[in-house]
C-alpha cells in the first residue's frame, strides 16, 4: 500500500472515529446539560453541578466510546486509566473557563457550561484518538 493510501485510509479512519464520537458527544452532553440546568435550577451551585454531570458522563461515556467510537480492544484497565486521566484534564479545563468566563467576567453559566462542552469535547477527542486508544494498545 502506497503512501496516499495509507493516508486516505487513516484519514477515513479519523473520519469515522470523530463521527461516531460525536453521536455518543451529543447524546450524553444533551442530557447532561439538561441534567445540570436542572441542578442549578434547585439551587446547586453551577460548579458543583457541572462536577456531577461530568463524573456522571466519564463513566457511561467510556463503554460507548471505547468499543463503538474508537473499536479498542485492548485491555480495559490501562485504557481506563488513560481514559480517567484525559477526562481529569478535560474536568479542569471546564471548570476553569467557568471560574474565568461566570466567576470573574460575570458571564451567563448556561452560556459559558455549553461552550465548554464544545472546547472539552475537542481536546478529549484528540486525547482519545491519539492517547487513550492509540493504535499501539488496539487489538
Amino acid at each position: 500500500m502506497d503512501a496516499r493510501m495509507m493516508l486516505d485510509d487513516r484519514l477515513g479512519t479519523t473520519a469515522g472515529e470523530f463521527s461516531r464520537f460525536a453521536i455518543v458527544g451529543v447524546v450524553s452532553n444533551a442530557v447532561l446539560f439538561l441534567l445540570y440546568l436542572v441542578m442549578t435550577q434547585v439551587g446547586l451551585g453551577h460548579k458543583i453541578a457541572a462536577t456531577l454531570a461530568y463524573a456522571l458522563g466519564v463513566l457511561q461515556t467510556f463503554v460507548f466510546n471505547r468499543f463503538w467510537s474508537f473499536k479498542d480492544r485492548g485491555e480495559a484497565g490501562p485504557a481506563l486509566g488513560r481514559y480517567i486521566a484525559a477526562y481529569g484534564l478535560g474536568y479542569l479545563l471546564n471548570i476553569l473557563g467557568l471560574v474565568i468566563f461566570v466567576d470573574r467576567a460575570g458571564y451567563s453559566h448556561r452560556w459559558v457550561q455549553g461552550g465548554m462542552i464544545i472546547v472539552v469535547a475537542m481536546t478529549l477527542f484528540v486525547l482519545q484518538k491519539f492517547w487513550v486508544f492509540r493504535e499501539s494498545v488496539r487489538a
